[in-house]
């Protein structure tokens, strides 16, 4: 379990295939910020651009540890496949920890694409085209995670190809995250709240049951 409050940015420092067809996945080197692996252990979770990875070794002198992730992760992820990305890096929540975002489990939704990155004033506004089945579970102030990080969104607009959501990013946000690296076209990480995904749950076994589904 996470909270979208980045920790750490960093980058992938090299790839290892794990097998030599396409059903197998990749090993990654994760260079993290000194320091930043201190109080990990083997087995400890870390969400690597919004997508909940174990860390499978660690190497605290190069400041480095690895993560082993499958073709399906991979398929269904952006971001986690090229030498030198920056990325965000946030531990799993202890019990203990403020809940500083909202509730995020690590799970990628979906690929949206940056269909604009512009400051304006003092911020930045982050405007993202999500597929359209996550259309529904966006909401004017819901919560989305977007890279792994907690954000609000500002805006919505329902197209045919998809939902774009608006969201404004503060210039700490931009700074400490790699949030700021983005560019028209580039492809996100997405994660709908959690409890839109329940809500949605509820509502559906509410409704009574056609003749046809109960045949």
């Amino acid at each position: 379990m996470f909270t979208g409050i980045i920790t750490g940015v960093g980058r992938i420092a090299a790839l290892d295939a794990l097998g030599s067809s396409l059903n197998h996945g990749k090993r990654l080197h994760i260079e993290a910020p000194p320091g930043y692996l201190n109080d990990v252990g083997l087995g400890d979770s870390i969400a690597l651009n919004g997508a909940c990875m174990t860390v499978t070794s660690l190497d605290l002198p190069q400041h480095q540890f690895t993560i082993d992730i499958s073709a399906e992760s991979l398929a269904r992820t952006t971001g986690l496949a090229q030498i030198g990305t920056r990325i965000n890096l946030e531990k799993a929540l202890r019990a203990s920890d403020r809940l500083g975002g909202h509730i995020v489990s690590g799970h990628v939704d979906g690929v949206g694409t940056v269909t604009r990155f512009a400051q304006i004033g003092e911020s930045w506004e982050l405007r993202v085209m999500a597929p359209p089945q996550l259309g529904k579970y966006l909401a004017y102030k819901g919560s989305i995670t977007v890279n792994g990080v907690s954000l609000t969104v500002n805006q919505v607009q329902d197209h045919a190809d998809g939902c774009e959501i608006s969201i404004n990013l503060i210039p700490h946000t931009v700074d400490h995250t790699a949030l700021g690296s983005l560019t028209a076209g580039a492809a996100v990480n997405l994660e709908i709240d959690t409890v839109a995904r329940y809500v949605e749950r509820m509502l559906g076994a509410t409704q009574t049951p056609s003749p046809e589904s109960v045949a």
